[in-house]
């Protein structure tokens, strides 16, 4: 089976700086995978034409079963957190798993977050710049394939140094009783080795990610615990997003 994490960036192509449905639609049919974590997704946002992205990518690759979970509610410009229920009733930004094979089991998981703002160094900043995180949220399900059982876990972590690193810890607790083989993926903002080193799980792809042209850096990534292998893997630019596609082949057993 196939399994792929793609941070859309709300659909937003940087050849043109526009979201077109039909593109990204388009993108979602070329990664042709069985489970897709999807991070910066929309849900009625007029920036993305007031689309449920997550619907949209569902038909695309024909999933019988998806979630959305919010991580932040309202539009950009009075953006709110999207705290306790994780699908509000009102325009919405979070993350979405998607399966073609049905879910025996969904489950959001909230993830630690800073109360403050904290200083953070960026590229070609002379100096750091006080920021504030939004939400963060996991979704994990129990994915039943034609090769048996297969927990997937999907998440954007935050981009602030060590908090991503405490989220992850944390993640990987949170699910330490959901059924194996289970596989963890998505943005998680930090570089290798650092994913395997924090969860002890094992990488199953090794592809830098970010950014999209002329990629430098892995900051997706899929991790696997249990009997699960990957057969090959690939980055895909799928001409959308600051970041490429990640494609994992693998078997279970």
């Amino acid at each position: 089976m196939r399994l792929a994490t793609f941070n859309i960036l709300h659909g937003r192509s940087p050849a043109d700086d526009a979201v077109d449905l039909d593109r990204y639609a388009a993108a979602v049919r070329v990664l042709d995978a069985d489970v897709v974590a999807l991070q910066e997704v929309d849900r009625d946002q007029p920036r993305s034409h007031g689309a449920d992205l997550t619907a949209v990518a569902a038909e695309a690759m024909g999933a019988v079963d998806h979630r959305f979970a919010a991580t932040l509610a309202g539009t950009p410009d009075v953006w709110t957190a999207a705290t306790g229920e994780l699908q509000p009733r009102t325009a919405a930004y979070g993350i979405a798993l998607l399966s073609r094979h049905p879910v025996r089991a969904w489950r959001a998981i909230p993830l630690p977050r800073l109360d403050r703002a904290v200083p953070v160094s960026f590229p070609n900043q002379p100096h750091p710049v006080l920021v504030e995180d939004e939400p963060r949220v996991a979704l994990a399900a129990v994915v039943e394939t034609p090769e048996g059982v297969l927990t997937v876990v999907g998440t954007h972590l935050t981009f602030i140094p060590a908090w991503n690193a405490r989220q992850l810890v944390r993640l990987v607790r949170a699910v330490a009783d959901e059924p194996r083989p289970a596989v963890l993926m998505g943005d998680l903002n930090l570089l290798p080795p650092h994913p395997e080193r924090l969860s002890r799980w094992r990488p199953l792809a090794a592809a830098p990610t970010f950014p999209t042209g002329d990629p430098v850096e892995q900051l997706d990534h899929v991790l696997a615990d249990g009997p699960v292998h990957a057969t090959s893997a690939a980055a895909l630019d799928l001409g959308l997003s600051d970041h490429r596609a990640l494609v994992v082949d693998v078997a279970l057993g």
